[in-house]
């Protein structure tokens, strides 16, 4: 086993890692920029080491940085988390070159999948089904319009080596597709030095269903069932869930096996998860696959008992996986929310800034995973996530239930916005309660007002408890009082808020 690791990463997966390395005796090593100096992953690691400035390109994205770190603090191994050098091959070479271990799967992998055409290619000589659309790259609008006719509009426009929502569009008929082409070429260049695209059907009321995969060395690969990931906003993850209320016991199996069949299709080891789209006949089709942990892993945790970032360090190890596919079984419901320092009624654009306070949600079937706490600052520069909040259930009522319980719980306040309402919305929604959403359902259901006054119930709880610990202080036994209303869905108590008021100002 390691003895010391080195995460090349920050936020909450950085200290998730440091968690888990704590638990096998692990020591660990956190890099940081000049912005995160006082950040969490640097406070709760063992060793901490700067490399550069704020700006992630010459900081967490300079490699000889990184691994000048590992040499320094004599770690055997680096977790690259997800995001950053998670999916760069040659980010994985390096760390090999330097006699270091790399936790993830190997570069050849990596390489395979992360070209989106390629990876489609490959997937369909495995018998994986794959969405109608193009065979190959395409650079031409008469391209692309040959494509739609033979498939037939609605068409999605994707960067082959796009990722996380960017370089893609969705194109509804000709007079469009001009346009779309422009856009689509100009941000894949942009964004990932490839203007490169290609063409897939549109769905049918599409569901995005992912499924976690496991390999070790030794040949061994496994499913852990599926995560149901249609909550999304300009196709990037708000709320995910396991099981999925979609698919069937028989779907469920058949998803399974096929994940499996694609992840040995590329000789992967380690953590990975094969993307699906579903349509509404419950076809499903190979999507992409993520050569890393994801950012939605604890559901999957949550409902199995699985300890994936153990795992990972594990197989890095070279040990045999833990468990095999009879081992394992979805137990109970779990929810994650994304919670973020973003203004949903301003189009979601960041709004970071500094926590005054804050306090976590607790109690029966709740985790929170934190990268930040109170007195810390959100940073402009990087992706401005404040934690990722899970719910279990024994059902997805339950779940649900413990969820709601939780956002009204969460409290954060200081100079930034939060999402907060947002959740709180969702959860409350009738189409969500039911399970009868899609990929559009924030585009169809969400409007600004809809979450409107959350924030102002919210602060006007917190005023009226303010008020009443004032007079309790001063007036002895406290008399009954009115107090303001619960916030939006009756998720937040004022008598709950004035307790934790009481508790400070103590």
């Amino acid at each position: 086993m390691f003895k010391r690791i080195l995460i090349a990463n920050r936020g909450e997966i950085a200290v998730r890692v440091i968690r888990a390395c704590r638990d096998l005796g692990i020591e660990s090593v956190a890099v940081y920029s000049e912005a995160d100096r006082a950040a969490l992953h640097v406070r709760e690691a063992d060793y901490a080491v700067a490399v550069g400035p704020a700006p992630a390109r010459e900081s967490y994205l300079n490699i000889e940085r990184i691994l000048d770190a590992a040499r320094a603090t004599g770690a055997d191994a680096i977790h690259p988390g997800y995001g950053f050098f998670s999916e760069n091959a040659g980010f994985s070479r390096a760390v090999a070159k330097a006699g270091i271990t790399f936790i993830g799967p190997p570069p050849e992998a990596i390489e395979k999948m992360g070209d989106k055409v390629e990876a489609r290619k490959l997937m369909s000589a495995a018998g994986v089904p794959v969405t109608p659309g193009s065979p190959d790259t395409l650079e031409t609008e008469d391209e692309v319009r040959a494509i739609a006719k033979k498939v037939g509009f609605p068409i999605m426009l994707k960067a082959a080596a796009g990722g996380g929502g960017k370089g893609m569009r969705m194109i509804e008929n000709d007079k469009d597709l001009a346009s779309a082409v422009r856009t689509v070429a100009s941000e894949a260049k942009s964004s990932f030095g490839d203007g490169r695209f290609y063409v897939e059907k549109y769905l049918n009321r599409p569901r995005h269903i992912e499924v976690q995969v496991f390999a070790d060395t030794l040949g061994e690969t496994v499913h852990l069932f599926e995560r149901e990931c249609s909550i999304q906003r300009r196709h990037q993850k708000v709320v995910e869930e396991s099981p999925s209320p979609f698919i069937t016991p028989a779907m469920r199996r058949e998803m399974g096996e096929v994940a499996v069949r694609a992840a040995r299709a590329v000789g992967y080891v380690g953590a990975g998860t094969i993307e699906f789209l579903a349509d509404a006949e419950r076809n499903f089709y190979f999507l992409e696959m993520n050569t890393r942990i994801q950012v939605e892993h604890p559901v999957t945790e949550m409902v199995t008992g699985i300890d994936l970032v153990k795992a990972q360090i594990e197989v890095a190890a070279g040990m045999p996986l833990p468990f095999r596919q009879n081992d394992l079984a979805q137990r109970g419901w779990a929810l994650e929310c994304r919670i973020y320092a973003e203004n949903p009624a301003a189009g979601f654009v960041p709004a970071p800034g500094k926590i005054e306070t804050m306090r976590l949600p607790d109690g029966p079937g709740v985790r929170v995973d934190a990268g930040v706490y109170e007195g810390a600052e959100v940073s402009l520069f990087y992706d401005p996530m404040i934690a990722k909040l899970v719910a279990w259930g024994r059902d997805r009522n339950e779940a649900i239930g413990r969820m709601r319980r939780a956002l009204g719980e969460f409290v954060v306040t200081g100079a930034l916005t939060t999402n907060l309402d947002f959740h709180r919305w969702i959860v409350e929604h009738p189409r969500f309660i039911a399970g009868d959403f899609d990929t559009n359902f924030i585009n169809q259901e969400y409007r600004p007002e809809a979450a409107k006054g959350g924030d102002d119930a919210h602060l006007a709880a917190l005023l009226a408890a303010a008020v009443m610990a004032y007079r309790n202080g001063h007036n002895g036994a406290p008399a009954a009082q009115p107090m303001a209303a619960p916030a939006a869905g009756g998720a937040v108590s004022p008598w709950k808020i004035l307790g934790r008021l009481d508790m400070l100002r103590r």
